[in-house]
């Protein structure tokens, strides 16, 4: 009997470890496929940061990793600019990118709060509409907005850009700080009124400083998506001095044309650099954002 059990341990022993090896194979073969997927998937950044520091001519032909030699000089000539210098273009993406999340945090969070709190006529079909919008391709309103902004006398301004972002035109952030404000218990809504609180009151007093991680996700996309736009600053801005990062990278190419694929590179780098800035400043926040609007019903 005793000789049994200690057969039977043994064999349960055994068979543990085997598959405690098992699960550490398993691992280790998921972190070597994972991190060797990772390595492809930054290969091309990879291959932007290296080609930057080479001259242009053997950009194209010269496929090693590591330069022969380094061209600090493709960062001189792009920060240098053509017509204007290159920090022109980043200062003016900066003040845009800004005075975007700063409308699209106040007007989208605003346009929610009535949305999810405020009973109102024609609520649901103007909800129902603004979710339409959703799926409304942007080049279907892109003539009719032109000549609105064209009426009004702002064309090579930032105004087109800047100024439909404070009237919440983003459906997108309006529907995700909807249901992040749904998940908030309406006691709280209910304990303020009998204290007294106005609608207003119960949104900056309560509402706003509970819905940070869905301002976070609003203001991190707002920055990324304003920031590296093209076509809507292609469309009204017309003059050099009021170009953004992405005319003034096409601007450096069409001047210079085949001359300028070092310099051209070596400011793409630097255009990269402010959005991993925010993106792992605001990481944690932005999951949390994410997750947590995306399981409110």
């Amino acid at each position: 009997m005793t000789m049994a059990l200690t057969d039977t341990n043994e064999k349960a022993g055994d068979i543990e470890e085997v598959t405690a090896q098992s699960k550490t194979r398993t691992r280790w073969m998921m972190h070597a496929f994972l991190i060797t997927f990772g390595l492809l998937m930054l290969y091309p950044l990879i291959w932007l940061a290296v080609s930057s520091f080479k001259p242009s001519e053997i950009i194209f032909s010269d496929t090693s990793i590591i330069p022969r030699h380094f061209e600090w000089e493709n960062y001189a000539r792009g920060w240098a600019g053509v017509a204007a210098p290159f920090k022109i273009f980043f200062a003016n993406s900066f003040v845009i990118s800004a005075l975007a999340v700063v409308g699209n945090v106040l007007s989208c969070s605003f346009v929610a709060y009535a949305f999810a709190r405020l009973d109102f006529a024609f609520k649901k079909p103007l909800f129902a509409l603004m979710l339409m919008t959703i799926m409304l391709p942007v080049h279907a309103s892109l003539i009719p907005q032109y000549i609105l902004f064209n009426a009004f006398g702002w064309v090579n301004t930032i105004l087109p850009i800047i100024t439909p972002k404070f009237l919440a035109v983003e459906a997108f952030f309006v529907f995700l700080m909807v249901q992040f404000i749904r998940g908030i218990p309406r006691e709280l809504d209910e304990a303020a009124a009998i204290d007294g609180a106005g609608p207003v009151r119960i949104y900056f007093s309560i509402i706003l400083p509970l819905m940070s991680p869905a301002l976070v996700t609003t203001a991190v996309f707002s920055f990324l998506w304003t920031y590296e736009d093209f076509l809507t600053p292609l469309i009204y801005l017309t003059s050099i001095e009021n170009y953004v990062v992405p005319q003034g990278l096409r601007l450096l190419q069409a001047a210079r044309g085949a001359s300028s694929w070092g310099p051209m590179l070596a400011m793409s780098l630097l255009s990269l650099v402010p959005m991993f800035i925010v993106f792992f400043v605001f990481q944690r926040k932005l999951i949390d954002g994410i997750a947590t609007t995306g399981l409110k019903g």
